[in-house]
């Protein structure tokens, strides 16, 4: 049975002239690959699995944590805080994070909803589908 192929295991199009946008003339056309045969395992594409992108996320993850940990330990000086009446002094590291924390909270509060909305919806269908008996 042949192994379906992506466009990105297709031979590279011979280069074209810039000018014209056609291939040069000492490049005979190609011919259409009419291979059948399964790839061998060492042209063949991994797949992606969950475990790889757990390890991606947490790299990312990692070098977010570092990268804002030398923004707090550069951001100490201390700034004039005011909020509903309240007035306080507090490291500017240390208010910008509170606030970033409080936007992805309410963020997290309105994806859930949202999502919350599309389950109920789906539910909704799926028994307006179902056959009665």
């Amino acid at each position: 049975m042949p192994v379906p192929r992506s466009r990105w295991d297709r031979p590279a199009s011979p280069p074209s002239d810039s000018l014209s946008g056609t291939s040069p003339a000492s490049t005979p056309p190609r011919a259409a690959d009419a291979r059948t045969e399964p790839l061998p395992s060492s042209v063949r594409r991994t797949t992606r699995t969950r475990v790889g992108a757990a390890w991606v996320g947490i790299t990312v993850a990692a070098l977010l944590l570092v990268l804002l940990i030398v923004f707090m330990l550069q951001n100490t000086a201390p700034v004039d805080v005011t909020f509903l009446g309240m007035t306080g002094t507090a490291p500017l590291a240390l208010t910008l994070l509170i606030a970033g924390v409080g936007v992805g909270l309410v963020a997290l509060a309105v994806g859930s909803v949202r999502i919350g909305q599309l389950r109920h919806r789906i539910g909704a269908d799926r028994r307006a589908a179902a056959p009665r008996p």
